[in-house]
Protein backbone atom coordinates (compact mmCIF):
# COMPACT_ATOMS: atom_id res chain seq x y z
CA UNK A 1 0.00 0.00 0.00
CA UNK A 2 2.85 2.40 0.93
CA UNK A 3 4.42 2.22 -2.67
CA UNK A 4 0.97 2.70 -4.32
CA UNK A 5 0.63 5.44 -2.46
CA UNK A 6 4.05 6.87 -3.22
CA UNK A 7 3.51 5.81 -6.96
CA UNK A 8 0.40 7.75 -6.90
CA UNK A 9 2.22 10.65 -5.41
CA UNK A 10 5.21 10.21 -8.11
CA UNK A 11 2.21 10.61 -11.02
CA UNK A 12 1.28 13.74 -9.58
CA UNK A 13 4.41 15.37 -10.64
CA UNK A 14 3.11 14.51 -14.76
CA UNK A 15 0.29 17.06 -14.17
CA UNK A 16 0.73 20.50 -15.89
CA UNK A 17 2.81 23.21 -14.03
CA UNK A 18 3.92 20.15 -11.69
CA UNK A 19 7.63 19.29 -13.49
CA UNK A 20 8.73 22.39 -12.43
CA UNK A 21 9.50 23.73 -8.36
CA UNK A 22 6.79 26.05 -7.67
CA UNK A 23 9.20 28.97 -6.33
CA UNK A 24 12.29 28.80 -8.52
CA UNK A 25 11.21 26.57 -11.45
CA UNK A 26 14.07 24.24 -11.15
CA UNK A 27 13.27 20.79 -12.70
CA UNK A 28 12.43 17.80 -11.47
CA UNK A 29 10.93 18.91 -8.01
CA UNK A 30 11.05 16.42 -5.24
CA UNK A 31 9.45 17.79 -2.10
CA UNK A 32 5.63 18.76 -1.59
CA UNK A 33 3.43 18.73 1.56
CA UNK A 34 1.46 21.16 3.35
CA UNK A 35 1.02 23.63 1.01
CA UNK A 36 -0.31 21.67 -1.84
CA UNK A 37 3.10 22.47 -4.18
CA UNK A 38 5.72 20.70 -5.65
CA UNK A 39 9.36 21.98 -4.97
CA UNK A 40 12.87 21.18 -5.20
CA UNK A 41 15.36 20.29 -2.44
CA UNK A 42 16.59 23.77 -2.46
CA UNK A 43 13.67 25.67 -1.99
CA UNK A 44 12.60 22.70 0.53
CA UNK A 45 14.85 23.70 3.02
CA UNK A 46 13.63 27.35 2.83
CA UNK A 47 9.93 25.88 3.73
CA UNK A 48 11.62 24.02 6.49
CA UNK A 49 12.40 27.01 8.06
CA UNK A 50 9.02 28.44 8.43
CA UNK A 51 7.47 25.27 9.97
CA UNK A 52 4.22 27.14 11.10
CA UNK A 53 3.15 27.75 7.79
CA UNK A 54 4.59 25.11 5.57
CA UNK A 55 5.87 21.21 6.42
CA UNK A 56 7.67 19.35 3.90
CA UNK A 57 7.84 15.31 2.60
CA UNK A 58 10.11 13.94 0.05
CA UNK A 59 8.25 12.70 -2.69
CA UNK A 60 10.11 9.89 -3.28
CA UNK A 61 11.33 8.60 0.02
CA UNK A 62 9.12 9.76 2.93
CA UNK A 63 6.30 7.70 4.02
CA UNK A 64 2.67 9.16 2.43
CA UNK A 65 -0.51 7.95 4.17
CA UNK A 66 -4.26 8.38 1.74
CA UNK A 67 -5.44 11.72 2.86
CA UNK A 68 -1.72 13.06 1.96
CA UNK A 69 -2.02 12.05 -1.54
CA UNK A 70 -6.02 12.51 -1.93
CA UNK A 71 -4.68 16.36 -0.39
CA UNK A 72 -1.77 16.89 -3.15
CA UNK A 73 -4.24 15.53 -5.98
CA UNK A 74 -6.63 18.40 -5.12
CA UNK A 75 -4.04 21.06 -5.11
CA UNK A 76 -0.81 21.44 -7.54
CA UNK A 77 1.30 23.96 -8.96
CA UNK A 78 -1.06 25.55 -10.96
CA UNK A 79 -3.96 25.74 -8.33
CA UNK A 80 -1.56 27.56 -5.52
CA UNK A 81 -0.33 29.49 -7.98
CA UNK A 82 -3.93 30.70 -8.78
CA UNK A 83 -3.98 31.77 -4.69
CA UNK A 84 -0.93 32.68 -3.96
CA UNK A 85 0.82 34.58 -6.79
CA UNK A 86 -2.78 36.03 -7.21
CA UNK A 87 -1.72 40.13 -6.91
CA UNK A 88 1.93 39.49 -7.63
CA UNK A 89 2.83 43.23 -8.45
CA UNK A 90 4.67 43.50 -12.20
CA UNK A 91 8.27 44.91 -11.05
CA UNK A 92 8.33 42.21 -8.15
CA UNK A 93 11.22 39.80 -8.49
CA UNK A 94 10.42 36.30 -9.48
CA UNK A 95 13.21 34.55 -8.58
CA UNK A 96 15.13 31.48 -10.44
CA UNK A 97 17.13 28.57 -9.73
CA UNK A 98 19.92 30.46 -10.40
CA UNK A 99 19.69 32.82 -7.98
CA UNK A 100 20.59 33.73 -4.14
CA UNK A 101 19.21 32.02 -1.03
CA UNK A 102 18.08 35.94 0.33
CA UNK A 103 15.79 36.37 -3.09
CA UNK A 104 14.53 32.57 -3.01
CA UNK A 105 13.59 32.65 0.58
CA UNK A 106 12.14 36.26 0.82
CA UNK A 107 10.07 34.98 -2.13
CA UNK A 108 8.67 31.98 -0.26
CA UNK A 109 8.29 33.75 2.57
CA UNK A 110 5.99 36.81 1.04
CA UNK A 111 3.98 34.27 -0.78
CA UNK A 112 3.18 31.40 2.04
CA UNK A 113 3.77 33.29 5.23
CA UNK A 114 3.00 37.01 4.89
CA UNK A 115 0.68 36.76 1.70
CA UNK A 116 1.81 39.64 0.16
CA UNK A 117 0.15 38.86 -2.73
CA UNK A 118 -3.16 37.46 -1.84
CA UNK A 119 -3.10 41.25 0.56
CA UNK A 120 -2.26 43.78 -1.58
CA UNK A 121 -1.84 46.33 1.26
CA UNK A 122 1.23 44.71 2.44
CA UNK A 123 2.97 45.65 -0.19
CA UNK A 124 3.21 49.46 0.90
CA UNK A 125 6.97 48.83 1.91
CA UNK A 126 7.77 48.57 -1.81
CA UNK A 127 5.05 49.91 -3.68
CA UNK A 128 4.51 53.16 -2.06
CA UNK A 129 7.06 55.14 -4.39
CA UNK A 130 9.04 56.67 -1.45
CA UNK A 131 10.62 54.86 0.66
CA UNK A 132 14.27 56.27 3.19
CA UNK A 133 15.99 54.12 5.82
CA UNK A 134 19.49 52.89 6.76
CA UNK A 135 21.62 50.86 4.62
CA UNK A 136 25.31 49.87 5.95
CA UNK A 137 27.40 51.56 2.72
CA UNK A 138 31.02 50.76 1.59
CA UNK A 139 33.12 53.28 2.21
CA UNK A 140 34.76 54.36 -1.29
CA UNK A 141 38.10 54.99 0.14
CA UNK A 142 38.29 53.20 3.08
CA UNK A 143 36.23 50.10 2.36
CA UNK A 144 34.58 50.44 5.66
CA UNK A 145 30.73 49.73 5.88
CA UNK A 146 28.95 52.76 7.36
CA UNK A 147 25.51 53.79 8.17
CA UNK A 148 23.88 55.87 5.87
CA UNK A 149 20.67 57.37 5.32
CA UNK A 150 19.01 56.42 2.01
CA UNK A 151 16.07 58.05 0.06
CA UNK A 152 14.08 56.76 -2.86
CA UNK A 153 11.23 59.43 -4.54
CA UNK A 154 9.92 58.41 -7.41
CA UNK A 155 8.37 62.43 -7.39
CA UNK A 156 12.06 63.18 -8.31
CA UNK A 157 13.12 60.32 -9.96
CA UNK A 158 15.69 59.65 -7.61
CA UNK A 159 17.85 57.67 -5.24
CA UNK A 160 19.94 59.83 -2.78
CA UNK A 161 22.73 58.90 0.44
CA UNK A 162 23.41 61.05 2.44
CA UNK A 163 26.63 61.12 4.78
CA UNK A 164 24.47 62.26 7.91
CA UNK A 165 21.39 61.74 9.15
CA UNK A 166 20.74 65.49 9.72
CA UNK A 167 22.32 66.29 6.22
CA UNK A 168 20.63 68.99 4.38
CA UNK A 169 22.25 68.04 0.60
CA UNK A 170 22.71 64.42 -0.06
CA UNK A 171 25.63 63.12 -1.14
CA UNK A 172 24.60 61.40 -3.96
CA UNK A 173 22.16 61.66 -6.60
CA UNK A 174 21.29 58.68 -8.66
CA UNK A 175 19.01 59.04 -11.40
CA UNK A 176 16.17 56.15 -11.25
CA UNK A 177 16.46 56.62 -15.14
CA UNK A 178 20.07 55.17 -15.17
CA UNK A 179 20.35 52.94 -12.43
CA UNK A 180 20.64 49.33 -11.69
CA UNK A 181 20.77 47.12 -8.67
CA UNK A 182 22.04 43.37 -8.51
CA UNK A 183 22.75 41.06 -5.52
CA UNK A 184 26.20 40.56 -4.83
CA UNK A 185 26.72 38.28 -1.33
CA UNK A 186 29.48 36.40 -2.52
CA UNK A 187 31.52 39.71 -4.18
CA UNK A 188 30.38 42.08 -1.16
CA UNK A 189 31.05 39.00 1.85
CA UNK A 190 27.28 39.66 3.29
CA UNK A 191 24.46 37.17 1.96
CA UNK A 192 22.28 40.16 1.86
CA UNK A 193 24.79 42.41 -0.47
CA UNK A 194 23.90 44.44 -3.15
CA UNK A 195 25.80 46.59 -6.06
CA UNK A 196 23.65 49.21 -6.95
CA UNK A 197 24.96 50.97 -10.22
CA UNK A 198 24.30 54.24 -12.10
CA UNK A 199 26.46 56.70 -14.61
CA UNK A 200 27.66 59.91 -13.57
CA UNK A 201 29.23 61.41 -16.42
CA UNK A 202 28.35 58.91 -18.86
CA UNK A 203 30.86 56.77 -16.79
CA UNK A 204 29.96 53.64 -13.92
CA UNK A 205 29.60 53.97 -10.44
CA UNK A 206 29.35 51.24 -8.15
CA UNK A 207 27.86 51.48 -4.46
CA UNK A 208 28.21 48.27 -2.34
CA UNK A 209 25.42 48.28 0.98
CA UNK A 210 23.71 46.06 2.54
CA UNK A 211 21.32 45.70 5.51
CA UNK A 212 21.31 43.06 8.22
CA UNK A 213 17.37 42.33 7.88
CA UNK A 214 16.82 40.14 4.39
CA UNK A 215 13.29 41.43 4.31
CA UNK A 216 14.63 44.60 4.19
CA UNK A 217 16.99 44.63 1.87
CA UNK A 218 14.46 42.70 -0.52
CA UNK A 219 12.21 45.47 -0.28
CA UNK A 220 14.87 47.92 -0.86
CA UNK A 221 15.45 46.25 -4.31
CA UNK A 222 11.74 45.77 -5.05
CA UNK A 223 11.65 49.43 -4.18
CA UNK A 224 14.07 50.43 -6.98
CA UNK A 225 12.58 48.12 -9.31
CA UNK A 226 9.26 49.35 -8.86
CA UNK A 227 10.81 53.27 -9.18
CA UNK A 228 12.10 52.03 -12.48
CA UNK A 229 8.95 50.64 -13.65
CA UNK A 230 7.20 53.42 -13.74
CA UNK A 231 9.76 55.80 -15.26
CA UNK A 232 9.44 53.31 -17.80
CA UNK A 233 5.89 53.37 -18.30
CA UNK A 234 5.78 56.93 -18.73
CA UNK A 235 9.15 56.89 -21.17
CA UNK A 236 7.51 54.36 -22.93
CA UNK A 237 3.63 54.24 -23.23
CA UNK A 238 2.58 52.40 -25.66
CA UNK A 239 5.05 48.98 -23.86
CA UNK A 240 3.60 46.22 -22.33
CA UNK A 241 4.29 45.11 -18.95
CA UNK A 242 6.18 42.27 -20.92
CA UNK A 243 8.12 44.73 -22.47
CA UNK A 244 9.38 46.78 -19.32
CA UNK A 245 9.98 43.75 -16.96
CA UNK A 246 13.28 42.61 -18.04
CA UNK A 247 14.63 46.41 -18.41
CA UNK A 248 13.67 47.15 -14.03
CA UNK A 249 17.32 45.53 -13.60
CA UNK A 250 19.51 42.95 -14.59
CA UNK A 251 21.97 40.71 -13.60
CA UNK A 252 25.39 40.98 -14.85
CA UNK A 253 26.63 38.73 -18.48
CA UNK A 254 29.83 37.78 -16.85
CA UNK A 255 32.35 38.91 -14.19
CA UNK A 256 35.69 37.18 -12.72
CA UNK A 257 39.45 37.87 -13.22
CA UNK A 258 41.51 38.44 -16.57
CA UNK A 259 44.75 39.92 -17.88
CA UNK A 260 45.00 42.39 -20.35
CA UNK A 261 47.70 44.63 -22.14
CA UNK A 262 47.31 48.80 -23.00
CA UNK A 263 46.41 50.20 -26.40
CA UNK A 264 50.00 49.95 -27.65
CA UNK A 265 50.02 46.44 -26.64
CA UNK A 266 53.91 46.31 -25.35
CA UNK A 267 53.47 46.78 -22.36
CA UNK A 268 52.93 43.77 -19.50
CA UNK A 269 49.63 42.29 -19.05
CA UNK A 270 48.04 43.06 -15.95
CA UNK A 271 45.17 40.76 -13.75
CA UNK A 272 41.92 43.09 -13.69
CA UNK A 273 38.46 42.52 -12.54
CA UNK A 274 36.09 42.47 -14.86
CA UNK A 275 32.38 43.01 -15.38
CA UNK A 276 30.36 42.96 -18.64
CA UNK A 277 27.46 44.75 -18.11
CA UNK A 278 25.18 44.79 -21.05
CA UNK A 279 27.31 46.26 -23.78
CA UNK A 280 29.47 47.59 -21.08
CA UNK A 281 32.87 45.97 -20.50
CA UNK A 282 34.21 47.32 -17.44
CA UNK A 283 37.33 46.32 -15.45
CA UNK A 284 38.48 46.97 -11.89
CA UNK A 285 41.83 46.55 -10.00
CA UNK A 286 39.55 45.60 -7.03
CA UNK A 287 36.09 44.09 -7.69
CA UNK A 288 34.76 46.38 -5.13
CA UNK A 289 36.39 49.64 -6.62
CA UNK A 290 33.59 52.43 -7.38
CA UNK A 291 34.81 53.55 -10.32
CA UNK A 292 36.40 51.42 -13.48
CA UNK A 293 39.57 52.04 -14.76
CA UNK A 294 38.18 51.57 -18.02
CA UNK A 295 35.24 50.92 -19.86
CA UNK A 296 34.77 49.18 -23.64
CA UNK A 297 31.62 49.25 -25.41
CA UNK A 298 31.11 46.12 -27.12
CA UNK A 299 28.19 46.77 -30.18
CA UNK A 300 27.20 44.35 -32.94
CA UNK A 301 28.87 42.42 -35.82
CA UNK A 302 27.06 44.50 -38.32
CA UNK A 303 28.93 47.74 -36.28
CA UNK A 304 32.28 45.96 -37.19
CA UNK A 305 32.48 44.66 -33.59
CA UNK A 306 34.22 41.04 -33.57
CA UNK A 307 35.14 38.60 -30.99
CA UNK A 308 38.34 36.24 -31.64
CA UNK A 309 39.79 32.77 -29.78
CA UNK A 310 43.24 33.22 -28.81
CA UNK A 311 45.71 36.72 -29.23
CA UNK A 312 47.87 37.74 -32.34
CA UNK A 313 51.20 35.89 -33.08
CA UNK A 314 53.28 38.79 -32.42
CA UNK A 315 51.42 39.52 -28.82
CA UNK A 316 54.32 40.28 -26.44
CA UNK A 317 54.80 39.96 -22.50
CA UNK A 318 53.91 37.07 -20.11
CA UNK A 319 50.38 36.15 -19.89
CA UNK A 320 47.74 33.86 -18.42
CA UNK A 321 47.53 31.31 -21.35
CA UNK A 322 43.83 30.84 -23.03
CA UNK A 323 43.30 34.50 -25.14
CA UNK A 324 40.95 36.71 -26.40
CA UNK A 325 41.04 39.25 -28.65
CA UNK A 326 37.90 41.94 -29.12
CA UNK A 327 38.06 43.68 -32.20
CA UNK A 328 36.43 47.48 -32.47
CA UNK A 329 36.32 49.93 -35.30
CA UNK A 330 38.90 51.43 -33.09
CA UNK A 331 41.29 49.11 -31.76
CA UNK A 332 41.84 45.71 -30.88
CA UNK A 333 41.74 44.90 -27.37
CA UNK A 334 43.76 41.74 -25.66
CA UNK A 335 42.50 39.77 -22.61
CA UNK A 336 44.08 36.54 -21.45
CA UNK A 337 42.25 34.05 -18.98
CA UNK A 338 43.94 31.86 -16.17
CA UNK A 339 41.74 28.44 -17.66
CA UNK A 340 40.18 27.03 -20.79
CA UNK A 341 36.32 27.12 -19.01
CA UNK A 342 36.87 30.87 -17.95
CA UNK A 343 37.97 31.64 -21.81
CA UNK A 344 34.93 29.73 -23.06
CA UNK A 345 32.49 31.56 -20.34
CA UNK A 346 33.49 34.61 -21.94
CA UNK A 347 33.61 34.18 -25.39
CA UNK A 348 30.12 33.47 -25.09
CA UNK A 349 29.02 36.02 -23.15
CA UNK A 350 30.79 37.92 -25.78
CA UNK A 351 29.23 36.64 -28.81
CA UNK A 352 25.64 37.25 -27.10
CA UNK A 353 26.59 40.95 -27.01
CA UNK A 354 28.10 40.71 -30.23
CA UNK A 355 25.55 38.64 -32.22
CA UNK A 356 22.44 40.94 -30.78
CA UNK A 357 21.71 43.57 -33.07
CA UNK A 358 22.25 47.39 -31.52
CA UNK A 359 18.98 49.00 -30.70
CA UNK A 360 18.43 52.97 -31.82
CA UNK A 361 19.64 54.10 -28.20
CA UNK A 362 22.80 52.38 -28.24
CA UNK A 363 24.29 53.97 -31.57
CA UNK A 364 23.75 57.09 -29.20
CA UNK A 365 25.76 55.89 -26.13
CA UNK A 366 28.20 54.30 -28.67
CA UNK A 367 28.85 57.87 -30.10
CA UNK A 368 29.20 59.34 -26.90
CA UNK A 369 31.09 56.40 -25.42
CA UNK A 370 34.86 57.30 -24.44
CA UNK A 371 37.18 54.14 -25.14
CA UNK A 372 39.56 54.08 -22.39
CA UNK A 373 43.17 52.44 -21.89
Amino acid sequence: MAKERRRAVLELLQRPGNAHCADCGAPDPDWSYTLGVFICLSCSGIHRNIPQVSKVKSVRLDTWEEPQVEFMASRGNSAARAVFESRVPPFYYRPSASDCQLLREQWIRAKYERQEFTHPERQEPYSAGYREGFLWKRGRDNGQFLSRKFVLTEREGALKYFNRSDAKEPKAVMKIEHLNATFQPAKIGHPHGLQVTYLKDNSTRNIFVYHEDGKEMVDWFNALRAARFHYLQVAFPGASDADLVPKLSRNYLQEGYMEKTGPKQTEGFRKRWFTMDDRRLMYFKDPLDAFARGEVFIGSRESGYTVLDGLPPSTQGHHWPHGITIVTPERRFLLACETEPEQRAWMEAFRKVVDRPMLPQEYAVEAHFKHKP
